[in-house]
């Protein structure tokens, strides 16, 4: 479909605007965390007072059996997994998400000196590993190939982000008492998700009428279940992790990365550098793009 002469500078223009708008909210944001973590002190755990800290410790489980993710059945402390669809349309053919999800379960951060929890809810998270494949299925058949993933054809594209087992890592958020945010319902609510990702353990231990699906009077008994599985776990964790990292309430980075500080701070350096360079090309396009003969 042709544009209008008239409407192809307001259209340009309007293209240049988001994209220099964008890449300036993204170099500020970037200045700002690499200053926080550059300028934030390195804690201790086993004395660090409650406020925004950075710490940096060796990633373990808060659970007898580390979780898996979803797409490899991989061990690790989080992950995130996202599926999308090709669909075709008048303009050709583009990716659609239909799926995706992240781990909310706490993890342990261990710097040899103490150890506390770490919620990566809201967390601005690096994964150590990172794995996109494609195939013809909405769930894919196995885990991806040792090469050419980026390269293989199907209707699905399969991403999942992971912290492994052990990873180093610099957390940067709010260290705050395990009191004042642990309670059975926050473990109760991650005991369900965690339950629903095995569809067939959850339908084994709640469908009681064997129709291969959760009720609601199904369901309230799988909260009920939780609750009192989550009442046992938070009398039980009376262990010296008295305390949680996660995400601060003035609005401050919270980030998480397999990197030391200097490292983190070099990197939110760098990107920031790269959002600047791309918004001087917005820039340049726009008055580049003044002297093309249609834009008079």
């Amino acid at each position: 479909m042709d544009i209008p002469l008239a409407v192809r500078p307001l259209l340009l223009a309007a293209a240049c605007g988001a994209g220099i708008l964008w890449s300036l909210y993204r170099f500020l944001i970037c200045t700002r965390n690499a200053h926080l973590v550059a300028d934030t002190p390195l804690v201790r755990l086993r004395s660090a007072a409650q406020g925004y800290v950075k710490a940096y410790g060796r990633a373990r489980v808060a659970t007898a059996e580390p979780p898996r993710s979803p797409l490899t059945a991989k061990p690790c402390v989080w992950w995130s997994y996202e599926i999308e669809r090709r669909e075709r349309n008048r303009s050709g053919a583009a990716w659609h998400q239909v799926e995706s999800e992240a781990s909310i379960a706490p993890f342990v951060l261990d710097d040899g000196d103490g150890e506390c929890l770490v919620g990566p809810i809201c967390a601005t998270i690096v994964p150590t590993a990172r794995n996109t494949w494609f195939g013809d299925t909405p769930w894919p058949e196995g885990p991806p190939g040792l090469y050419w993933t980026w390269f293989s054809s199907g209707a699905y594209r399969y991403t999942e982000r992971r912290i492994d087992v052990d990873a180093m890592l610099t957390v940067v958020g709010e260290l705050r008492s395990r009191s004042d945010v642990g309670d059975v319902a926050t473990e109760a609510g991650i005991l369900l998700r965690e339950w629903k990702q095995d569809q067939a353990e959850l339908l084994r231990r709640f469908d009681a009428n064997r129709d291969g699906r959760i009720s609601s009077v199904e369901w309230d008994a799988a909260r009920l279940a939780a609750t009192a599985e989550a009442s046992t776990l938070v009398v039980r964790n009376t262990i010296s992790r008295s305390a949680v990292i996660q995400l601060p309430t003035n609005g401050e980075a919270f980030i998480i990365a397999p990197m030391d500080g200097d490292r983190l701070a070099r990197r939110e350096r760098l990107r920031a550098l790269a959002y600047l360079a791309a918004g001087v090309a917005f820039v340049a396009l726009w008055v580049w793009a003044r002297d093309w003969p249609w834009f008079h």
